[in-house]
């Protein structure tokens, strides 16, 4: 035992095992006691960091595992009291002792039991050095504790599955896009227009009917584009009346707040593009490095070692199961075989369903087309509060066809009876899809018509604003009645009347299609509500929690797991077209080619949107004659075509190298598994050969 290495000398990239230790060639055959007690008495000497590091590396069970962290700690304490008497505190160790006091605080209250009130002197850090390195590690430990809903996702994977938890990763993904979004907006635009408030006209009283409406008092606030003015905001000659001299000096770096709305919009368009760009990569990769099929490699090593808490170890466990119900569910549905005419009768089936779900398509079109115009024709000689009513109607019908039509579809896939659950998704999310679309391009195409928005003395981008708000709340309302009639009323009427166990299914494609559609109002309205997205980020936190309480009440899990692999990068690639590019698109046309409004809005007087950069460019040649060559940048780069041209198509063959580098990795996996599954065979070959030469040779 003398001459085996001390522990501070391993390699610390080697995992570390007990057979380096030697300590069954120990001639006195020590007991276990003593084997724990040199161990413990090794581990002392290395620093906290590393022991945690090679208790969390050994091959050792968790039972064992605490009782080495039990004495560790037993004879720790007396050696940190000692010499932390002499030890002076660091500004890491002050730093490191607030964080283990917040961490201790955090678990405490996830626990249910009362804060841990720990000395300060057992908390010391014997030097500088050791207290940083502790203090990033605790700042590492709690930044996993402060991920938004952690503890909750873990919970709905191992419960529900991979497929329910793809719905609430991707409305976690729609928060962090509309924050980003409307941080832009807010720092730019919405905070500056707060502090110089326009001469505006006195809003209305507030009746509460505004939340749903969104006119009244909210028409003449910061709300919509109408109150946003067209003045530089610190210049102090715009206070001046037209046509006299001013008698101060210009600043050097004047604020245009029209400038600012529309680069405001388009940075954060271009961040949200980024963004999704590089989501719908990292899911790529996530799907080709998903271990689908492979059941060795679920029960063998899916288990994680260092998980030792009971209510994880459950979690895990529950999360294991769910996922080997996936992996058996998928092979058991490739297995199945079908005859010819049982084929060419499902192919029939298949090709009614969808000429009547397009036949439903068409018809809600027509209807929503027959009462957009019937509404506004009956809005223009009524009173106020017959017209806020009324400008009620559109957004609840197209709600209620948003909500119907889902669960016709879903009669539809009980028709065709498709074996898979992944076909059945993406046949769900398809036609919900079309629907949604077409009706998006019918209300687009008449907020850009400004006779049918509202009259002409109005401002058109605050009605086409106030026509998204409605649409986005309408939404929002109808969401939460088929939650409640579609999984709690139902589980009730199963439960009670009924008398069965069963408890009706998390619908993946419609929820998913209502957060993709919630989000592309949110893109339309951004330019003519700058504070949407303020909207849409309360809309998706109410979303969340209503959802996860009535999942865990009132949903089971699928009849038919199935692994969501790869339904993560269809829910981003929807998201990134059509509903970004359509809503950019959208967005741009308005900017290049549509006229604004002459009497309110920072555009107001301009030909197009577009026209308020050339004018700010001429303004600022003329003023500094220093800076021409931002003026020839700007012509030759900005207003180019030839350049957005170039760099779309860069993005388009960066996209497209990346999904063929993707398709060339899944299949050199597909050729490695299949190598495997023949050098298998090959070995079972040449044994039943081996056998059989026995077998001869002996008779």
């Amino acid at each position: 035992r003398s001459s085996r290495p001390p522990l501070q000398q391993l390699s610390r990239a080697a995992r570390p095992s007990l057979r380096h230790y030697d300590l069954e060639a120990d001639p006195a055959r020590a007991t276990l006691e003593e084997k724990r007690r040199l161990l413990v008495k090794e581990l002392l000497g290395l620093s906290p960091s590393q022991c945690s590091h090679m208790l969390l590396t050994m091959p050792l069970s968790l039972a064992e595992k605490r009782i080495l962290r039990r004495q560790l700690s037993r004879q720790r304490g007396p050696l940190r009291q000692h010499t932390h008497r002499w030890a002076p505190f660091s500004p890491c160790g002050w730093s490191k002792l607030c964080v283990v006091l917040v961490s201790q605080g955090h678990r405490s209250a996830e626990a249910g039991r009362a804060p841990v009130q720990a000395p300060a002197p057992l908390l010391s850090p014997f030097s500088s050095l050791q207290g940083c390195r502790g203090l990033w590690y605790r700042l590492l430990s709690l930044l996993r504790t402060a991920q938004p809903w952690h503890y909750a996702l873990k919970q709905i994977g191992g419960r529900f599955g991979s497929s329910v938890l793809s719905y609430f990763l991707f409305l976690k993904t729609l928060l962090m896009l509309n924050f980003f979004s409307f941080f832009i907006l807010l720092a730019f635009v919405v905070v500056l227009q707060a502090v110089y408030p326009s001469a505006s006209v006195s809003p209305q009283p507030f009746t509460g009917l505004e939340l749903l409406t969104g006119t009244g008092y909210f028409t003449h606030s910061l709300l919509y584009y109408g109150y946003y003015s067209n003045v530089t905001l610190n210049d102090p000659c715009t206070s001046s009346p037209p046509g006299s001299v001013c008698p101060l000096a210009a600043p050097l770096l004047p604020y245009n707040l029209p400038l600012a709305y529309l680069f405001s919009v388009g940075v954060s368009f271009l961040v949200t593009c980024v963004l999704l760009v590089y989501s719908v990569s990292r899911s790529f990769r996530e799907s080709v490095g998903s271990s689908t099929g492979v059941l060795a490699i679920k029960v063998f090593c899916a288990w994680d070692f260092k998980v030792i808490q009971r209510r994880s170890v459950k979690l895990q466990c529950e999360n294991i199961c769910t996922q080997l119900k996936e992996l058996l569910g998928e092979r058991r549905s490739r297995s199945r075989s079908q005859g010819r005419w049982q084929c060419l009768g499902q192919r029939l089936v298949v090709l009614l369903a969808w000429l009547l779900a397009l036949g439903s398509v068409s018809g809600c079109v027509l209807a929503v087309r027959y009462v957009s115009e019937h509404m506004h024709t009956v809005t223009r000689g009524s009173g106020r509060w017959q017209q806020e009513s009324v400008l009620l109607v559109l957004p609840l019908m197209v709600s209620f066809l948003n909500a119907l039509m889902p669960h016709l579809y879903n009669l539809l896939a009980m028709w065709e009876k498709q074996d898979s659950p992944v076909t059945q998704v993406y046949v769900a999310i398809i036609r919900n899809l079309i629907l949604k679309t077409v009706v998006l391009i019918l209300l687009c195409h008449q907020w850009l018509s400004r006779s049918v928005v509202c009259s002409t003395e109005e401002c058109w981008e605050t009605c086409v604003g106030q026509d998204l708000y409605r649409f986005m709340v309408m939404d929002f309302i109808f969401t939460l009645l088929d939650t409640l009639f579609g999984e709690l009323i139902w589980r009730l009427i199963l439960e009670k009347r009924l008398k069965t166990k069963q408890r009706p299914e998390f619908d993946i494609a419609r929820n998913v299609l209502e957060l993709i559609y919630g989000q592309t109002l949110t893109w339309l309205g951004v330019l003519f509500a700058p504070l949407l997205p303020a909207v849409q980020m309360l809309k998706l936190l109410l979303l969340f929690y209503i959802k996860k309480t009535s999942l865990m009440r009132n949903c089971q899990s699928p009849s038919k797991p199935w692994q969501a692999s790869h339904m993560s990068t269809m829910f981003i690639t929807l998201l990134c077209f059509p509903s970004f590019l359509g809503a950019a698109a959208f967005l741009s046309y308005t900017i290049w080619s549509v006229q604004p409004s002459e009497t309110c809005g920072p555009f107001r007087g301009l030909e197009t949107i577009y026209k308020s950069g050339k004018m700010w460019v001429l303004v600022l040649e003329k003023s500094n004659p220093n800076i021409t060559w931002f003026a020839w940048v700007y012509q030759h780069l900005l207003e180019n075509t030839s350049l957005l041209f170039f760099l779309s198509v860069a993005l388009i063959a960066v996209i497209y190298f990346n999904i063929q580098v993707v398709r060339g990795h899944q299949r050199v996996i597909c050729l490695l598994q299949e190598q495997i599954d023949n050098e298998g065979e090959d070995k079972v070959f040449l044994i039943q050969k081996l056998q059989s030469v026995y077998e001869q040779r002996h008779r």
